[in-house]
């Protein structure tokens, strides 16, 4: 039995550090999109344990610390080859053995400068560009008040078609539909129901099922350039989506149609006698009428999207609104 290569111990092999530490990348970049709050950080901290241990494997010679050999495959030499061998200490070394007082070869110091660098630009790469893709999706977002004016114009009982500029600096593209109707007291303080007309199917606009009296349209003035239209409407059959067939009883209920939960709602506040537009939500199912509702109110998401039942785990997070 002789040694393949020769007496000298081999260094440690391939270690399983960079194979954890790309899953751990893996597992970032997939938990953006899947789960940004649970699966993201599961990666991020994945990809740091595992890259802590590959960067200590790494530079355990540069700290001076002793690495166990490992033991030189052998196998089984006819005599005739044996005979034939060059023997060791005639041949020219592959490499001369380094210097007394030197702590490690020029070679291992090479090969940490080159990984270190490569790590530096990589990270110089990567993390602009990570930083531009998921950053303005958590940045600015929200959704600002906007007044709709004094409660006057709003008729006890009567619904309105109330179109409003979200953003009136930035024009049509912030234009949003809401119907209203004012319930009368409640408690002492003024009810409102405000449903979108944002289809939860698909996004569609959905309209009214009954006559709109476009005759008594009424155009209002509000602050910062805001423009509001309000306009009468009776929904005696509530709602309905032309796109593709949803119908909604007057309180955003689905009767009927692709929808897989009634139809969104505005927050709103009374300040100063004016209301005051807030952000919007899901509903899943609204119990009873008006003032005397009980919504069942789930964070706002996306058209076509479960909010509720085994079916919601099966959409990703949605990123704040």
């Amino acid at each position: 039995m002789e040694p393949q290569h020769g007496d000298r111990p081999h260094l440690p092999g391939p270690s399983v550090y960079p194979i954890g530490f790309a899953a751990g990348i893996a597992c970032i970049l997939v938990g953006l999109i899947v789960n940004p709050r649970i699966v993201a950080p599961i990666g991020a901290a994945i990809a740091v344990v595992f890259g802590f241990l590959w960067a200590r494997a790494a530079t355990t010679e540069f700290r001076g610390e002793t690495v166990e050999p490992v033991e030189p495959e052998r196998r089984e030499v006819s005599p005739t080859a044996e005979a034939g061998a060059v023997p060791a200490q005639h041949a020219e070394a592959a490499m001369p053995e380094p210097a007394p007082g030197d702590r490690f070869p020029r070679s291992k110091f090479l090969e940490g400068a080159t990984l270190g660098l490569g790590g530096v630009i990589g990270g110089l790469v990567t993390v602009p560009a990570i930083g531009f893709m998921v950053l303005p999706a958590y940045i600015d977002q929200g959704y600002p008040q906007v007044d709709l004016g004094p409660l006057d114009n709003f008729t006890e009982g009567q619904w309105f078609v109330t179109s409003f500029f979200m953003h009136p600096e930035q024009g049509e593209v912030s234009h949003r539909t809401a119907y209203i109707r004012n319930n009368g007291l409640l408690d002492g303080e003024p009810s409102f129901t405000i449903i979108s007309n944002r289809c939860a199917h698909l996004g569609c606009p959905v309209q009214p099922n009954g006559p709109v009296q476009d005759n008594q349209k009424k155009d209002v003035d509000g602050p910062k350039g805001q423009r509001i239209a309000l306009t009468p409407m009776i929904p005696a059959g509530g709602f309905g989506c032309p796109c593709h067939g949803g119908q909604y009883d007057p309180e955003g209920n689905v009767t009927s149609g692709p929808p897989v939960r009634g139809l969104d709602r505005y927050e709103y506040a009374i300040e100063n006698g004016r209301l005051k537009l807030g952000k919007p939500y899901s509903v899943t199912q609204v119990d009873g009428v008006g003032k005397n509702a009980r919504i069942h109110k789930y964070k706002l998401t996306g058209p076509g999207q479960h909010v509720d039942g085994w079916e919601q785990i099966l959409y990703p997070l949605q990123p704040p609104h």
